[in-house]
């Protein structure tokens, strides 16, 4: 009796045991795609960043040559 009730606790407890075994691989070869997801966004977000610096930058100086225009225009 004892054997049996011990043969029925682990057949239930093997496909449990491999189905735990399956996501940890499965977890293990998502990681790598997860890092280099993560990486791309930092890069395109590093890039976001870079060209809005330097649309601010441009709009600055773009201003800048107005207001210089239109000085001139008034003193002259």
């Amino acid at each position: 009796m004892a054997d049996k009730t011990d043969n029925t606790n682990r057949s239930a407890r093997d496909p449990q045991s491999r189905i735990t075994a399956v996501t940890a691989i499965g977890i293990d070869a998502l990681k790598p795609i997860a890092r280099l997801q993560v990486s791309m966004l930092r890069m395109w977000a590093d890039s976001i960043e870079r060209f809005a610096g330097n649309y601010e930058k441009g709009l600055e100086e773009t201003a800048a040559a107005v207001q210089k225009q239109s000085d001139k225009e008034r003193a002259a």
